[in-house]
Order: C-alpha cells, then structure tokens, then sequence
C-alpha cells in the first residue's frame, strides 16, 4: 500500500468514526425517558389541541369523554347484573 492510499484509508476511517459517534448520540437522545416522554406528551396534545391556533379539539375531547363515561356506565351495569345473580 501506498503512503497515500493509507492516509486516504485512515481519513476515510476516521469519517466513519465520527457519523458512527453521531449517530450513537442521537439513539441515546432518542431513547432516554425524558425524552421519550416529551415525544408522548406532544402526541397526546396533538390529539386535543390544535398546533396553529392553540385551541382545544373539542370533537376529540367530547369522543374521549363519551369512551369514559360510556366505559364507566357498561362497568357499573355489568357489576349490578352480577351482584344480582
């Protein structure tokens, strides 16, 4: 091998290095609990607020409210039915 040719493997080797170290970082960015959970929250508020104006979504807030009270009410009448048996 050349001398140029090593210096042209090591340069090369050493890029390698750096993206590697790169993208080592960003996964664990990307995979620490704090981070992980800003990404959840911002997802849950996605669902309920509008990002431009700031306002609430009040269609996905009323369909969430009616699954509780509806998951609520089916649980209460399933518990009574079976109380009375």
């Amino acid at each position: 091998m050349s001398k140029d040719q090593t210096s042209s493997l090591e340069s090369e080797i050493e890029e390698i290095r750096e993206r590697l170290a790169g993208t080592i970082d960003e996964l664990i960015y990307r995979g620490s609990p704090k981070t992980i959970v800003q990404r959840q929250v911002a997802a849950v508020k996605a669902v309920y607020v509008d990002p431009v104006s700031g306002e609430p979504k009040m269609g996905n807030i009323a369909k969430t409210v009616g699954g509780v009270v509806g998951t609520v009410l089916l649980m209460a009448t399933l518990r009574k039915i079976t109380k009375v048996n």
